[in-house]
């Protein structure tokens, strides 16, 4: 199953504070998350796809694509709602689960299909973010193979945790689902890349040039 942890999207992105107003910087996160739910939904043969979230903004996408609403109770971080999402999993005998974050707008199916191509029968792939800090996606068989805890720098930790189960662990570097946008740098690369997404054009639309300036005064 496909996890999507979503947190409150009316304070996201407050490292994005320095230059983009809570009401942008909202506006961007969901054009990013309608972004990936609109791939997802593109893809022919996907597994189930679980938003994990008590955001209205989120919930109310999960009914228009038909995906599934997993009630994020403790709404206190992505680990906690992923953790709790597991269980769930587990209680319904699904044997493994791929976490993706809402705000990697440029992730593309075909990558996807190439995580789970690479999935051992028994293990892990883990698909870092382009500063090999964050993990853009985790795939875990069985579901709860290990606790996945996210955060700036969970990629390592991520890693470790994988290789430690004694299961294999494949590492992948795909361009799409390793940019996510955390800061003005990354906000840059997603207008300048290739494609026409709603958060690319959104983007597109900011003077990001004076953002930049602005967030380094």
């Amino acid at each position: 199953m496909i996890l999507i942890p979503v947190k409150s999207l009316s304070q996201a992105k407050q490292r994005l504070a320095s230059v983009l107003s809570q009401p942008a910087r909202t506006e961007l996160a969901q054009a990013m998350l309608l972004d990936v739910l609109e791939v997802l939904d593109r893809w022919v043969d996907r597994p189930a796809v679980g938003i994990v979230s008590s955001d209205p903004f989120a919930l109310d996408l999960a009914r228009q694509f038909r995906f599934e609403s997993i009630a994020d109770n403790t709404n206190r971080s992505e680990t906690d709602a992923i953790e709790e999402a597991t269980r769930v999993c587990e209680s319904r005998g699904i044997d493994n689960t791929l976490v993706i974050p809402g705000d990697v707008p440029l992730i593309q199916s075909w990558e996807l299909q190439k995580v789970l191509e690479a999935a051992p029968i028994e293990g892990t792939v883990l698909a870092p973010a382009a500063d090999g800090r964050g993990t853009n996606a985790a795939f875990r068989r069985p579901s709860g193979l290990f606790p996945l805890r996210f955060g700036n720098d969970s990629f390592q930790p991520h890693l470790a945790a994988a290789r430690a189960t004694g299961k294999p662990c494949v590492v992948l570097s795909l361009a799409g689902i390793a940019l996510d946008v955390d800061n003005p740098s990354d906000l840059q690369q997603l207008a300048v890349a290739p494609g026409e997404t709603r958060s690319q054009q959104l983007a597109r639309r900011w003077n990001l040039a004076d953002l930049s300036l602005a967030a380094n005064q």
